[in-house]
């Protein structure tokens, strides 16, 4: 597997900065650097180069990020093997990675447009740890609030750890990135 698409999920606009649901977008931020040097794409999202890997963030709201992905994916002749998504996950500790090469959405509405489009499970990707999610609230407000003070140090280091699973990642291929950054069961 030769990566050659990472996308981070999120939403756009100033009001979802800095949300839990946006830590993909985050992670595609940092991958690039200069968030200037994101091209639009169709109106669809925004893509940028990074060393020969294409990072991307689909603008088309979270629900709908498969049309983006889809799209982008087939104009620059990308083979569902080469891309990593990269979104929040509840169902992690904060501070926590995760990859794997396929499996459900867990509930992650982003996640779930992507595997709907191409119609497979078999989609690359890494999750990034909120959780969790504190008892009797709403998952909506929770992915849509912001990390406090020392939630966002923990973030930080997480994001960290994502970007150099996602560099092993497009060196040596997800398996080699999941042995060297999946934790322990």
């Amino acid at each position: 597997m030769a990566l050659k698409l990472v996308v981070g999920l999120g939403n756009p606009g100033s009001e979802y900065e800095k949300t839990r649901h946006n830590v993909g977008f985050r992670l595609a931020d940092r991958l690039v650097g200069e968030a200037d040097s994101f091209s639009n794409f169709k109106g669809l999202g925004v893509a940028a180069k990074s060393g020969g890997l294409w990072v991307a963030k689909p603008m088309t709201y979270m629900n709908l990020s498969g049309e983006f992905v889809q799209k982008f994916a087939s104009y620059h002749n990308i083979a569902l093997e080469d891309i990593l998504v990269a979104y929040d996950e509840m169902a992690l500790p904060l501070g926590k990675i995760r990859l794997r090469v396929k499996g459900s959405a867990g509930g992650q509405k982003g996640m779930l447009s992507i595997i709907q489009h191409f119609g497979t499970e078999s989609i690359a990707r890494v999750r990034i740890g909120i959780g969790p999610q504190p008892e009797r609230m709403d998952a909506a407000a929770f992915v849509l609030g912001r990390f406090n003070k020392s939630e966002e140090l923990e973030l930080e280091k997480a994001l960290d750890l994502a970007i150099d699973a996602v560099r092993l990642a497009a060196d040596s291929g997800v398996e080699a990135a999941m042995n060297r950054y999946n934790p322990a069961a």
